[in-house]
């Protein structure tokens, strides 16, 4: 037991060190879970379930709310329709794979915002479990690995400029961080535009979560009339117009280090994420929470690119 408690605690150092990231994060825990097994089974759910808000409101430290609203204002209708195109679509393709409401509803989140970081604030929203979470960060961080390799590639291929394909980049690469990776492989300005784009769209964690937190209220309660308010994501607001209005003399480094912040605990939930997953829980999963997500972001990115040769 004390050497799988020592090794536990060495892979989420190794985590959060310069050679980790999230998605090393949750395939050691992966690891851990299918290999000597999770050593705090007892104690890692309500940890898991408070850092991720945590960290969730340290993120808006990175939301300055004028810039990003003044960039993606003229994009807002198509903003919109992809966003609320793909919950929907996510919801019949959820149910026609017969696919647990919840996982569902995380996999369309991520596909249709920002990958991790919406599942990370819909998940407490709609009181997922950490196999749900799990199985859905697996699914989106799949993905994005394989985005971040082809949509270069696919770009180039089809002529696109800078501009369109930043655009496009951010509609259809779930998490910033891989947007970011595939943009720089395109072009500086490519990074510019698919940058404020993806941080506008990221504007809608906030009500989606809201959104999320009534669909899913407790019906059968006594209280219910009465919503459960996720208050993570209105101090994760309150942070976010903090940082846009705050005084010139606040040195920006101070909000950086509550990105870093936010980024660490992400990675440690993540991790914690995994290591709680079951073998149990792949069999019940099965293959259809990944095609699920492979059909949601085939439809978003044919759909995304058609627009951008047609419109821009």
């Amino acid at each position: 037991m004390l050497l799988r408690k020592a090794l536990f605690i060495a892979c989420i150092l190794f985590s959060l060190s310069p050679y980790g990231s999230p998605p090393i994060a949750l395939a050691l825990g992966l690891a851990i879970a299918f290999t000597v097994g999770n050593p705090f089974p007892q104690v890692q759910g309500k940890i898991t379930k408070y850092l991720l808000q945590a960290s969730v409101v340290l993120l808006g430290f990175g939301m300055n709310l004028s810039a990003i609203y003044k960039a993606g204002r003229e994009g807002i209708v198509f903003t919109v329709i992809t966003i609320f195109g793909t919950l929907v679509l996510g919801y019949f393709v959820g149910r026609m794979l017969k696919i647990e409401s919840r996982t569902s509803t995380l996999i369309s989140s991520g596909t249709a915002i920002c990958g991790g970081s919406a599942i990370a604030a819909v998940a407490p929203a709609i009181n997922a479990e950490n196999d749900e979470i799990s199985v859905s960060l697996g699914t989106v961080f799949v993905l994005n690995s394989v985005a971040l390799f082809v949509f270069p590639a696919i770009g180039h291929a089809l002529g696109l400029s800078q501009n369109q394909f930043g655009i496009w980049a951010a509609i259809a690469i779930h998490d910033t961080s891989s947007v970011v990776g595939a943009a720089t492989a395109f072009g500086q300005d490519a990074l510019l535009t698919a940058t404020t784009v993806k941080l506008a769209r990221a504007l809608w964690i906030a009500p989606i979560a809201l959104l999320f937190a009534y669909l899913y209220r407790d019906k059968n309660s006594e209280t219910r009339a009465k919503i459960a308010i996720p208050w993570f994501i209105v101090l994760f607001l309150a942070v976010s117009a903090f940082r846009t209005y705050a005084p010139a003399s606040i040195p920006p480094s101070l909000f950086d280090s509550g990105v870093n912040l936010a980024k660490a605990g992400l990675t440690v939930t993540l991790f914690f994420i995994g290591a709680s997953l079951s073998r149990s829980t792949l069999k019940k999963t099965g293959y259809q929470a990944l095609l699920q997500g492979i059909i949601l972001w085939l439809v978003i990115s044919i759909v995304a690119l058609m627009a951008v040769l047609r419109f821009l």
